[in-house]
């Protein structure tokens, strides 16, 4: 990927499709990334409503489950997609970040064995964790993002990052706290975060262990948070400790792990040995 001209392009300079919406501003300097979920039934619908005056919304990508991309707005150009938001001082983060709409139902209720979503379509329990949102108090279910998806965004926010000199990424239930709660817990935001910005804290004392056991890895610090697709990590795993908390452990899996990369979750440190 590259950018040329404020659009995104393949490598060869070919651009990723293009659909214009009315619902942009004027010119801006992009300063954050800001990660959201469309909270609909396809990308192809999100596109079809972002373009439409009608939605009063955009947001400058749109990418899907498969991983294909569709942007509609230019990157050095406003679009609506934090809405009342404030960070460090700064009002209204459309005029100052580059928004991407990850295509995710969002936040899913359970019926009987499925896990449903607020349009009535139904998910099986191996894409959905049931996990306690950061802002909130009880668990709710949420339907994983797809590994192409993680991939492709994450190779999407480091070009972004490089060519706009961004200075984090961010989500809009951070811009938004109460009212938003995208990209939510499935979406593995301090992978993102560590993989494009550096974990300063860590870098001159990193710590690594290893699983004793075949372990489960958690969305939170506990046992009533949602298993990870990716769980059990097998013994031997290799981990990276990024927090401690009590005896769980927030980590960073290293490598790819029963087909899943960029894993990051907690568990417990009882079934965990350091290695050098």
């Amino acid at each position: 990927m590259k950018i040329i001209n404020h659009l995104l392009c393949h490598d060869d300079g070919t651009p990723y499709p293009f659909k214009d919406t009315p619902n942009k501003g004027a010119v801006m300097t992009p300063r954050y990334l800001i990660m959201h979920y469309t909270a609909g039934a396809s990308a192809e619908q999100s596109v079809k409503w972002l373009t439409s005056s009608q939605a009063q919304a955009s947001a400058h990508i749109v990418l899907g489950r498969d991983a294909s991309i569709t942007q509609l707005v230019p990157f050095n150009v406003v679009a609506w997609h934090a809405g009342v938001s404030s960070w460090k001082g700064l009002k209204g983060l459309n005029s100052y970040s580059i928004g991407i709409e990850l295509d995710n139902a969002g936040p899913l209720q359970r019926n009987a064995d499925q896990w449903v979503s607020w349009f009535g379509q139904k998910y099986p329990n191996e894409q959905v964790i049931e996990a306690i949102h950061k802002f909130e108090q009880t668990p709710r279910g949420w339907l994983l993002y797809t590994p192409e998806q993680i991939y492709t965004a994450l190779e999407l926010a480091q070009v972004l990052k490089e060519t706009y000199k961004l200075e984090d990424i961010l989500g809009h239930e951070d811009i938004a706290p109460g009212r938003k709660s995208d990209p939510g817990p499935a979406f593995p935001m301090e992978t993102f975060r560590s993989r494009l910005f550096g974990r300063a804290e860590l870098q001159t004392d990193q710590k690594f262990y290893e699983t004793t056991v075949n372990l489960n890895i958690r969305s939170g610090p506990g046992p009533e948070y949602g298993i990870f697709q990716g769980s059990p990590l097998p013994v031997g795993t290799r981990l990276e400790l990024i927090e401690e908390r009590g005896s769980w452990m927030l980590v960073d899996v290293v490598g790819e792990v029963n087909g899943v990369m960029d894993l990051e979750g907690w568990v417990t440190s009882r079934y965990v040995r350091p290695v050098s």
